[in-house]
């Protein structure tokens, strides 16, 4: 399904034909107006914001399965593990703030796929070689309370849409766009697919939302694979935060936009809040949920099937493009409702 929306939103740019339509929020705009833009703004700048957020938690959560017993003594004050790690996170990805050319920090965000490849092949090293094995128990039968947020969890995977107008804009043959997409999306379904088979092999039911927690850190392979997931953090964050920035940036005066100094310092106010909302709220599982039933089902399902219809002006048929369209904003809707109400409502028990 999110592949058939990300071809959706090549078809929108290609019935729109006009040339300053380079973004999702110019094909918003175009569907929309006004109302539009500055909906699919917040929605994308929510996302990357509880994204970023996600990301300091994973780090957080690794360095203290590294280090149990880490805490920091300064004279009579002592800062426990989780605060000590929230620190220390912020002041490694600290640096990369400081880089807002967005070529530079795409390529240091590329070694967080070679990070996922190294992690899978890692894990299952673990489950092969170092003892621990592919026969764990664990139930067969479908939970049917927890399938809303299973199904949040699976959609989060497939997100991303908001960089798919650029990607097409930038290609140089714009008819190998859908033979990309599709290479992309089945590379990371069966990468997904891989690791939930592999990890739930290993540990059964008791497989942890972040798998890393269950390994033995006294193995070499266990201990690969936990270095690798912290590097992700390091180098996707700053690429994850910069939009948000850029927006910021936008809606100051123009006497100060362009000054370094505030540049830097929007940048690293949004590092400091995310830190904080990292260290508060710890809920790496909830989190991930929520942004699933919310953001992605609403940027990656619902907007681009409605940006479509406006744009394309179909008269409505029951031909099946149409049918499958309906389908996606039907199970999109259902699966947002359901998810937030249940990532909620095991929150708050």
């Amino acid at each position: 399904m999110t592949f058939y929306t990300g071809i959706l939103l090549k078809r929108c740019m290609e019935a729109a034909d006009h040339p300053s339509i380079t973004s999702y929020l110019d094909i918003a705009g175009h569907a929309f107006g006004t109302k539009g833009r500055i909906t699919v703004m917040i929605i994308m700048n929510l996302e990357m914001y509880l994204v970023a957020v996600g990301l300091l938690i994973l780090e957080i959560d690794n360095l203290r399965k590294l280090f149990p017993e880490f805490m920091i003594n300064l004279g009579e004050l002592t800062v426990d593990g989780r605060q000590s790690f929230a620190i220390i996170t912020f002041l490694i990805i600290l640096p990369t703030m400081f880089l807002t050319d967005l070529g530079i920090l795409s390529y240091i965000s590329a070694t967080g796929f070679f990070s996922c490849l190294v992690i899978l092949v890692s894990i299952f090293c673990v489950g092969a070689f170092n003892g621990v094995g592919f026969h764990a128990k664990g139930s067969i039968l479908l939970n049917v309370d927890r399938l809303p947020i299973t199904v949040s969890l699976y959609i989060v995977s497939f997100g991303g849409h908001p960089v798919i107008p650029p990607i097409y804009v930038s290609m140089r043959d714009r008819y190998q766009f859908s033979k990309v997409l599709l290479f992309s999306f089945v590379l990371a379904t069966l990468t997904y697919m891989s690791m939930a088979i592999v990890g739930y092999l290993m540990y059964g039911d008791r497989v942890e939302s972040e798998i890393t927690l269950n390994l033995p850190t006294s193995k070499v392979s266990a201990r690969i694979t936990i270095y690798m997931t912290l590097v992700i953090p390091i180098a996707r964050y700053a690429l994850v935060l910069t939009p948000i920035a850029t927006a910021i940036e936008g809606g100051i005066s123009e006497n100060y936009k362009n000054k370094r100094a505030v540049r830097l310092f929007i940048r690293v106010a949004l590092l400091f809040s995310t830190a904080i909302v990292a260290y508060y709220f710890p809920y790496y599982e909830s989190l991930m949920a929520i942004v699933g039933s919310i953001f992605v089902v609403s940027a990656s399902f619902l907007l681009p099937c409605l940006c479509y219809l406006k744009i394309s002006d179909l008269n409505w048929g029951w031909n099946c493009e149409q049918i499958g369209i309906g389908g996606i904003i039907l199970f999109g809707t259902f699966a947002g409702v359901l998810g937030t109400y249940s990532s909620i409502s095991e929150l708050v028990r």
